[in-house]
């Protein structure tokens, strides 16, 4: 298989988001991580295990999917809640640490967009939720969004294409968690349609990212073999 019609594959995490959208089953849901990293895997695979980077994407992924499995299945358990957030907590800490290796924290930027969101937080999110445990897990949570798509925005060892969908990605994660803070602690309820879509496309973004920087090695690496 040629490595431009590798892209095409991305049809099938997209077909499955669009049937979650259309039915909410669970696997659906999952199948667009899922395929993702099967992709990643392949790829990983066929460029004989060269590029190691690509494992923090699959843990941040395989998090991503529990976390999601428990804030499907919460119902009025604040437990279930909480432990959804700490687990796409450990999705945010892959997704940085993929960042930092492939750059650097943007410092400016990270000052600026903490300095907003605790704002936003202690004044609008804090007053709405109930309980020290979720408040505090709210707000790590909130942290570590801020440090991954700083880091995200400082990956200056990527190609430009990745970067950019990279950062694209990390940014939609932090936008639909946004509107899922307005859903879950607020009256705000306008932008909750766009929870769902906005997540699928984050880790559509983020696995083209990957792909594209897997197989630019690849084929670097069988530029060298040559």
């Amino acid at each position: 298989m040629k490595t431009k019609s590798i892209y095409f594959l991305l049809v099938f995490p997209v077909i499955s988001g669009a049937l979650a959208l259309l039915t909410g089953n669970f696997l659906f849901k999952a199948g667009v991580a899922g395929i993702g990293i099967l992709l990643i895997v392949g790829l990983y695979l066929a460029g004989k295990k060269t590029y190691d980077k690509a494992g923090l994407i699959i843990v941040a992924f395989l998090f991503s999917i529990a976390g999601d499995w428990f804030l499907s299945n919460k119902s009025d358990q604040s437990w279930m809640f909480t432990t959804g957030i700490a687990l796409f907590f450990f999705a945010h800490i892959g997704y940085l640490l993929y960042a930092l290796k492939n750059g650097k924290i943007a410092g400016n930027f990270l000052i600026t967009l903490l300095a907003a969101y605790l704002a936003f937080f202690f004044l609008w999110l804090s007053p709405g939720i109930a309980g020290i445990g979720l408040k505090a897990a709210a707000l790590f949570y909130l942290v570590i969004s801020c440090f991954s798509l700083a880091a995200a925005w400082g990956t200056d060892q990527l190609s430009p294409l990745s970067r950019w969908s990279f950062m694209v990605g990390i940014g939609l994660i932090f936008f639909s968690d946004t509107i899922i803070a307005f859903k879950e602690f607020t009256l705000f309820q306008t932008l909750n349609f766009l929870i769902l879509p906005t997540y699928y496309l984050a880790q559509l973004s983020i696995t083209f990212s990957l792909m594209r920087t897997m197989i630019n090695n690849l084929n670097e690496s069988q530029i060298t073999n040559q």
